[in-house]
């Protein structure tokens, strides 16, 4: 599929490497091992990054395992026809035994999202997408199983498509410099960029943590929310499971959540654009929502088991975020900078990793339930972008500021 504009080899080139050599570490800065296999899903339009991505696993010393699947363009809609065309029972079939096999068999995946047609799926009804992500249900918690055991490291990126691009209101030229930017491909050596703001961030997380935060109240013109941390809670920030990823974010007790939030920035789902979104929270469930536009998607996706609880909650620093227009993608979006950097909250599945003490292999969802650590299928990040300031009440009582004019203060 040809796009109106491809970056320069060199830059496929850095990002390949980055992504590699960068993203594929383990949650302690590890490399994978000589051997390891990496699975690469990559779509058709994003074909050039393809071919970088197995010449920089090769050169790693990792074996390459990649998947490569059809993009839509203006004659054939691969994920309309699915759902237009899927029976009942093709739409909740699951290869689960090749999937599991497939999660064996790796130690590493890379996930190239490349949009070329965001609102392809406006006419089908999210009930039939909502039935198929519940189908997928037992592979992705097999995966995250793994996920959790630190067993697969992964990382999530973006290749600019003229489509998005064109949402967003910038050339495909100017989408991609965005990328460039946010990525550090302009310097020579984007790894040790990326090493560089790892270390900023795991700096300010490990002060969060070492604060033992009971709540977190954030406030604002558009939120009064608080929500309850606990001191077996860590913060988290740095690696590379996102690239680019300037946030530092925690899980909190899903179950000590009140208050309302708004967000000024749109969220995609399914084909389909939601705005104006608006939450209010008791006793840690959404008892109310509002949306601009699309909100019945917004209800679906909060009627979805356990989608209607807090799952996360993060801040990006101004000072470090290279994002300073809208992207229509969430892995960009929560991470852009501007003035006030941004403040979001995920409704859905927590990161089990932000537990802050010994984790027993043998506990099940109803222990990490107790703790306080959300589990569902989905993981929705809402962002804003707007002027907010965070509030922290530590174990002792003392309140301090640690988050304000888009800046952390500690």
């Amino acid at each position: 599929m040809e796009q109106k504009y491809t970056p320069p080899e060199e830059i496929l080139k850095k990002y390949a490497e980055l992504i590699v050599k960068f993203g594929l570490r383990d949650q302690k800065g590890n490399k994978p091992k000589t051997g390891a296999v990496v699975h690469y899903l990559v779509p058709e339009v994003a074909r050039p990054l393809y071919f970088h991505l197995q010449r920089a696993i090769l050169k790693n010393g990792y074996h390459p395992l990649g998947q490569y699947f059809p993009s839509s363009d203006s004659q054939y809609k691969f994920q309309k026809d699915f759902y237009s065309l899927a029976s009942s029972d093709q739409l909740v079939f699951s290869p689960e035994s090749w999937n599991k096999a497939l999660i064996d068999q790796i130690d590493c995946t890379i996930l190239v999202m490349a949009d070329t047609d965001q609102h392809e799926l406006n006419s089908i009804n999210s009930s039939k997408i909502f039935t198929r992500t519940k189908a997928n249900s037992a592979t992705s918690s097999y995966r995250r199983r793994k996920i959790n055991e630190g067993k697969l490291n992964w990382t999530i990126v973006l290749y600019g498509t003229d489509d998005v691009a064109k949402e967003v209101g910038l050339s495909p030229k100017q989408y991609w410099n965005q990328i460039i930017k946010a990525c550090y491909l302009d310097e020579k050596n984007p790894v040790k960029e990326w090493l560089k703001i790892e270390k900023t961030v795991v700096k300010t997380a490990n002060k969060l943590s070492d604060l033992e935060i009971k709540t977190l109240h954030i406030k604002g013109n558009d939120v009064d929310l608080k929500v309850g941390v606990g001191k077996n809670r860590q913060w988290r920030a740095g690696g590379g499971n996102n690239i680019p990823s300037y946030e530092v974010f925690t899980s909190p007790n899903w179950s000590e959540t009140e208050g309302w939030i708004s967000f000024n920035q749109p969220f995609y789902r399914h084909g389909k654009k939601i705005e104006g979104i608006q939450l209010w929270f008791e006793k840690g469930k959404v008892v109310k929502s509002k949306a601009t536009k699309n909100h019945s998607l917004l209800k679906e996706m909060l009627n979805s088991k356990n989608g209607n609880k807090l799952g996360e909650v993060s801040l990006t620093d101004s000072r470090l975020s290279r994002i300073d227009h809208f992207m229509a993608e969430t892995l960009y979006d929560e991470n852009t900078g501007g003035r006030y950097g941004n403040t979001h909250v995920a409704i859905g599945s927590s990161f089990r990793d932000c537990f802050k003490g010994k984790i027993n292999s043998k506990w099940k969802d109803s222990d990490w339930d107790k703790l306080g650590f959300n589990n569902s299928q989905v993981h929705s990040d809402f962002v804003s972008t707007t002027d907010r300031t965070a509030t922290a009440t530590l174990q002792d009582g003392k309140e301090m500021i640690i988050y304000k004019d888009g800046k952390f203060t500690i």
